[in-house]
């Protein structure tokens, strides 16, 4: 249920927490999320010292990042089904295969911005 009061100082606190722990269970419980992470931190630093200019970094640097938000949005997904219906199911077996593919996408978006904003310099 939303809070509905005022949002002060202790519950940002407390968001930032929760926060905190889904990165930890990210990162504890996800062979994927840490794989992606170990880009991330390659990928984050090149292209903050890649980019020309602001545009070209944060087209360099968004993308991992989105991976890395879908890649723990996939598996709350992924967690809820399993929790909600361990048996097979067709739907929850889409729910999972739509999660992954947003990944993949992102995963995509990642290789086309590198590649668009990186290739004409080198070749």
């Amino acid at each position: 249920m939303a809070a509905t009061g005022f949002r002060g100082p202790r519950q940002i606190w407390n968001a930032f927490k929760w926060s905190m722990k889904g990165l930890h269970a990210g990162w504890r419980h996800e062979a994927s999320f840490r794989l992606e992470v170990c880009l991330a931190v390659v990928l984050v630093p090149l292209g903050l010292w890649l980019g020309n200019g602001p545009l070209e970094k944060i087209a360099l640097l968004l993308p991992p990042v989105l991976v890395l938000s879908a890649e723990l949005l996939n598996s709350a997904v992924e967690a809820v089904v399993d929790k909600v219906s361990p048996e097979f199911h067709e739907l929850a077996g889409r729910a999972k295969d739509m999660g992954s593919a947003a990944v993949f996408l992102l995963l995509v978006l990642t290789a086309l911005s590198w590649g668009l904003i990186l290739w004409p310099r080198w070749f």
